[in-house]
């Protein structure tokens, strides 16, 4: 296949300053992401989504080229990442490189590998929208997930409050982040969130820490330290 691996690394975090290119036990962590996405593509087919002069540079120091500087109407706080996906794609098309499959790492996701990359890449196929990474979800929507009505209630989001035991709730996932696996054709027809034809690609609790936190940024320092 013929891969376009991308990596959006907005500038202007407010939750951890600058935590794209901040250091985690000594590297920087866009660096962890461009390591694992030359697990399944070329230099020249990870591209480096950015607004920012100085995640750019920290791109180029670890050998990949950052051919454009994302628009600034992409770049502002409510810019979804489907724009950025879409901006993106038309690049690279434009110059010829047209990928059988879109890959997106969010550089928040240090403890995602090159390892578990080539698995989701290995479920993909051209039936599918997608293959997105989960993690069991730690909340379940038939046990303890409410939903406040109109008068300021708390109900169970689903099935009634029939389920009244962990073992008897169905099994639910969350997104972790750290993976998705697009068919372009797919991303072309909508955004993520209207994709129907969807696998999962299961990761650890531990692998699945993703940095939008100061807290987040602890636990992700303990465990890279430890590692």
């Amino acid at each position: 296949m013929k891969p376009l691996v991308i990596i959006p690394a907005r500038g202007g975090s407010k939750g951890v300053p600058g935590k794209n290119i901040k250091p985690l036990a000594g590297k920087p962590l866009l660096h962890y992401t461009i390591e694992a996405a030359r697990a399944v593509a070329a230099d020249s087919e990870i591209c480096v989504s950015t607004d920012d002069s100085e995640i750019a540079a920290c791109a180029r120091a670890a050998g990949i080229d950052v051919p454009f500087m994302r628009p600034a109407e992409l770049a502002a706080d409510n810019a979804g990442t489907y724009p950025v996906l879409l901006h993106a794609l038309d690049f690279y098309r434009d110059r010829g490189y047209e990928p059988d499959v879109v890959i997106l790492l969010q550089p928040t996701s240090p403890f995602r590998t090159g390892a578990h990359v080539r698995e989701a890449l290995a479920m993909y196929n051209d039936g599918l929208d997608m293959v997105v990474s989960v993690r069991p979800a730690r909340t379940n929507p038939y046990l303890n997930c409410y939903e406040e009505d109109g008068d300021g209630m708390l109900h169970i989001s689903k099935g009634g409050g029939a389920i009244l035991c962990r073992q008897d709730a169905p099994d639910c996932w969350e997104y972790n982040g750290a993976i998705y696996i697009i068919n372009p054709a797919s991303l072309r027809r909508g955004p993520l969130s209207s994709f129907e034809r969807r696998v999962k690609y299961e990761m650890t609790e531990r692998d699945s820490v993703d940095i939008d936190s100061p807290l987040d940024w602890e636990i992700a320092s303990v465990i890279a330290e430890g590692r």
